[in-house]
């Protein structure tokens, strides 16, 4: 059969081989065979006394293989992965293989042909490329595990980036997302190995994250997140959302203004003083935005940030965007004001308040707030406090496998709701790309300027306090 002959999504895994699978069995059984295989092969590799760094190197390459060729919700747990400050199956000395052989999954992903790229472009907008674009570069700015982005340039001079999405990546991840031991395998990398967790609605966890992921599929909804967030920050001192260019947006394509800028390798390399204001406009924008509008920019992932020499960041792809209710946000920031604040009783209160453990469970005041305490140090600790990796793998830790006695009877006895699954990934996220960063701060100053309305100490608060009386006054 010719390329003619096949269908636009045929041609597609035509391309990709085995990159976009056939059936959720077949997607989900080399996942769950490597891992059985990688826990036998250390077990001998144990015995046998061998070199446990190269079992490591080669474990790694495997999963990063693997998850790269899935195309669909396998790969975007990689891309989760490779930001996770540690995991604790995995031993410390080892966390920056697998960081460095799952960051590919970010970086390296091969992107469609450009004329299969024009193919998906031109029947969603329903006319020649030609007809819309005065420049169109069919070579891909960056391909992802959805789709893939290109620049161009419209007839009125405008630059703009178009994400064009795979053909067959939605069919293939929604039969991911209906497949329950693909979901475990998911939730099991993205959060490590939790100790037993009896009130835990695993379930309703996997149903929020499959929601969010879902949510991704859609062009159109991502779009109009989009332009809600631009609107919020139009005219912002240091987070700038680009503007979305709605008439050339489909649920396969999205238009945006292009943003120039340093990519992150690029930030990681900068000085310090530009690392620290970058990291501050990061937190700010996901937290500030949580704690005024109740909405989470829920995909902390380096390549959808573009850096400036002023210090300030813009912020792109919109597609994993949670809105949450004000009790919910509200719940958790009673939560870590408590805990910040050293208030043992009022920390418990707040995590019974706020449905995280029943105040019926075998649990005591000490050992929640001990668990909390261990997730917020960065609000608590000396001020100004840097976030380092070594930060960032403690509290990954602290979240999902915690050493303490206390903490571990408090996070072993929560049953909180699979709403605040998002913010878990959140928190996590952001807190290992400021440690990448090695950014320091007043990091409690900013946390109360949210909880408790103080007054901004640094000069990006005030800055953007000064914004928000001027555009949002009842937000500030």
């Amino acid at each position: 059969m010719s390329d003619s002959e096949l269908s636009l999504e045929g041609r597609a895994e035509a391309q990709f081989d085995d990159g976009i699978g056939r059936g959720r069995l077949a997607r989900a059984a080399p996942v769950l065979g490597l891992t059985a295989r990688t826990a036998g092969e250390a077990v001998v590799a144990g015995l046998r006394g061998a070199d446990r760094g190269e079992f490591h190197i080669r474990t790694a390459e495997r999963y990063a293989e693997l998850l790269g060729r899935s195309r669909g919700a396998l790969m975007k747990a990689g891309q989760m992965l490779s930001l996770t400050p540690a995991n604790p199956a995995v031993p410390a000395e080892f966390w920056s293989i697998y960081r460095e052989a799952l960051a590919r999954l970010r970086d390296d992903v091969p992107p469609m042909a450009g004329e299969l790229a024009r193919e998906v472009l031109e029947g969603e907008l329903g006319c020649a490329a030609e007809g819309v674009f005065a420049e169109f570069d069919w070579e891909p700015l960056a391909a992802a595990s959805i789709g893939q982005v290109h620049a161009a340039r419209l007839r009125d001079g405008r630059e703009v980036a178009v994400k064009i999405q795979y053909p067959g990546v939605a069919d293939a991840i929604a039969a991911d997302l209906k497949n329950a031991e693909l979901l475990a395998t998911f939730l099991s990398l993205v959060f490590g190995v939790v100790r037993s967790r009896p009130n835990l609605d695993l379930r309703g966890m996997a149903r929020e994250m499959a929601a969010r992921i879902a949510d991704e599929l859609d062009y159109r909804r991502e779009a109009a997140w989009q332009a809600e967030f631009a609107e919020i920050y139009r005219g912002h001192p240091c987070i700038h959302v680009p503007n979305v260019v709605a008439e050339l947006c489909s649920s396969r394509v999205l238009t945006q203004q292009l943003v120039r800028g340093l990519a992150w390798s690029d930030a990681l390399m900068a000085a310090q003083e530009l690392r620290d204001s970058w990291a501050e406009a990061i937190f700010r924008f996901v937290y500030g935005t949580n704690a005024r509008f109740c909405l989470a920019h829920a995909d902390p992932h380096p390549g959808n940030y573009v850096f400036h020499d002023d210090g300030s960041v813009s912020f792109l792809d919109f597609g994993c965007v949670k809105r949450f209710r004000r009790e919910h946000v509200d719940a958790l920031g009673a939560i870590g004001n408590e805990c910040v604040n050293g208030n043992v009783t009022g920390t418990w209160r707040a995590c019974v308040e706020a449905s995280f453990v029943s105040s019926s469970a075998p649990v005591e005041p000490v050992d929640a707030f001990t668990y909390f305490r261990g997730l917020t140090e960065m609000y608590w600790a000396s001020q100004p406090f840097t976030v380092t990796p070594e930060c960032a793998a403690r509290w990954y830790e602290n979240a999902v496998a915690p050493t303490s006695s206390a903490a571990a009877n408090a996070l072993r006895h929560s049953s909180p709701s699979p709403e605040y699954t998002v913010m878990i990934r959140v928190q996590l996220g952001v807190a290992s790309l400021i440690a990448q960063l090695h950014a320091g701060n007043h990091w409690q100053s900013i946390a109360t300027e949210y909880f408790d309305r103080t007054p901004p100490l640094t000069e990006m608060g005030r800055r953007e306090r000064a914004f928000f009386e001027h555009r949002w006054a009842s937000f500030v």
